[in-house]
């Protein structure tokens, strides 16, 4: 049962992440006062976004390539879950991070088409 609310919060929270970025690209390229409609990170925010999503995504791919995942949260720092050993928490751990790289790309994605709009 907590698997089922932890995955069905992870898609709620997704939809609700997509209708935002989908409610930014809406808005008129500038607002009542004449500034330009803002992304959803600013250029320091982007850089540090792709910096994090990157690091996300190597952890991935080094997840799947070693089959072990380091455990993602501040309740068990350390812990490494194998796919031999843990497949659920491993494949738990996996899904998390590739929902993050996700997140944080349509973030990224949303904001670059703001600021090349035309």
């Amino acid at each position: 049962m907590r698997d089922f609310l932890y995955y069905s919060f992870l898609l709620l929270l997704g939809l609700a992440w997509y209708r935002f970025g989908q409610k930014q690209l809406q808005k008129a390229p500038f607002d009542e006062n004449g500034a330009p409609t803002q992304g959803l990170v600013g250029p320091v925010g982007f850089l540090m976004s792709v910096g994090v999503a990157g690091a996300f995504l190597f952890a991935i791919v080094r997840a799947l390539a070693r089959g072990e995942v380091p455990c993602v949260g501040k309740g068990c720092a350390g812990q490494v879950y194998t796919l031999a050993a843990h497949a659920s928490a491993y494949w738990a751990n996996v899904l998390f991070l590739v929902w993050l790289v996700l997140a944080l790309g349509y973030a990224l994605y949303v904001t670059l088409k703001i600021w090349f709009r035309k």
